[in-house]
């Protein structure tokens, strides 16, 4: 990221919509700002850990309430929620952080939640190789709530394409 470039585009940007940018409460704000967009596009490494299945544990495994920020690619305006991501282990159990980790790995970006979903979806399918996986998000998109249509207290909720659960067919295969 060029923070250079970004901060005096920043600072571009809020002197056309009127903001003095050279007063002292605000001449700090187009640093600020970028500073803000960086943390919310910027998602924290991780390696994921996994263990042996040796229980053979092979019932759903739920965590909900896994919170998330992502930013809308069409607005630039944030969009906030709860995943709840579940998998049927294979040979392997995964470190129950690391759902949350996979949740932040795909927010952090410019993304649309259907996307994101799917994105989530096919990420443990690939590295976990479970007997099946989903994932639910819901979330409040404030380019929806606070311009546009504004109807707040409004979300969405999207179903990810889960794989094989049990021995019934792919969702993704049509």
């Amino acid at each position: 990221m060029d923070v250079t470039r970004a901060t005096s585009a920043a600072a571009a940007l809020l002197t056309a919509f009127g903001l003095d940018v050279s007063a002292e409460s605000t001449k700090r704000t187009p640093e600020r700002m970028v500073n803000a967009y960086r943390e919310l596009l910027t998602p924290r490494e991780f390696d994921l850990t996994t263990f042996p299945n040796d229980e053979k544990y092979d019932e759903l495994l739920l965590q909900r309430d896994i919170s998330f920020v992502s930013l809308c690619e069409h607005h630039a305006l944030p969009f906030t929620g709860k995943a709840t991501v579940g998998y049927l282990p294979g040979d392997r159990i995964v470190g129950l952080s690391k759902l949350a980790r996979v949740v932040e790995l795909f927010s952090r970006r410019p993304q649309v939640q259907e996307r994101l979903t799917k994105q989530i979806a096919v990420w443990l399918d690939e590295h976990l190789s479970p007997k099946g996986v989903g994932v639910v998000l819901r979330a409040e998109h404030t380019c929806m709530t606070l311009r546009g249509v504004q109807a707040p207290g409004t979300s969405s909720e999207s179903l990810g394409p889960f794989v094989s659960f049990c021995g019934k067919p792919d969702r993704r295969d049509g």
